[in-house]
């Protein structure tokens, strides 16, 4: 098996990112669970859809709450 897989990225670039990465996506959301808008994030709009999609992606997994 390879731990490669199983680590989370270090990345601090979004586009980056996978479903897998609690704590990264994390940053993007507020404590209730709401994603946070851009105005807030910081991120250029096709980093903020693709960080949204693996927001929604890991809530549909229960990866996250």
């Amino acid at each position: 098996m390879s731990t490669e897989a199983n680590t989370p990225s270090k990345s601090k670039n979004p586009e980056d990112y996978d479903i897998f990465d609690k704590q990264a996506l994390a940053k993007y959301t507020t404590d209730t669970g709401k994603i946070l808008p851009r105005k807030y994030t910081g991120l250029t709009p096709m980093q903020q859809r693709k960080v949204s999609k693996l927001i929604k992606k890991a809530r549909h997994m229960q990866l996250i709450a």
